[in-house]
């Protein structure tokens, strides 16, 4: 069964730190970008942070400085560690990975793991 599953959210104090961790299930990350988003009460959801095919990554403004995506692909995980965490970081985050089919990425979402700093 092709499936991300995510863990690691909860809850935090400003200030405070965590880590997200999306594993894939029934699939290993080929040549697909992926990346994490976030949806907090009443908004749409953002993109946080995405990595590249290269390794390359990048970061919404909001949280640049603060958190760092990465990933091991020897064990399909993809990971968000979040530092200096504000209650503006208060959401849903999810994950977002794929693998690639002839010339196009079929991509995947996790299930969503809530983040609330109080």
């Amino acid at each position: 069964h092709v499936q991300l599953v995510e863990s690691g959210g909860g809850s935090v104090q400003a200030g405070g730190s965590l880590k997200h961790t999306c594993s894939a299930s029934g699939f290993i990350f080929s040549g697909c970008g992926m990346g994490w988003y976030r949806q907090a009460p009443g908004k749409e959801r953002e993109w946080v942070s995405g990595i590249s095919t290269s390794g390359a990554t990048t970061y919404a403004d909001s949280v640049k400085g603060r958190f760092t995506i990465s990933q091991d692909n020897f064990k399909r995980t993809l990971y968000l560690q979040m530092t200096s965490l504000k209650t503006e970081d208060t959401a849903v985050y999810y994950c977002k990975a794929g693998r690639r089919s002839g010339s196009v990425c079929v991509m995947y979402w996790g299930q969503g793991t809530q983040v609330t700093v109080s």
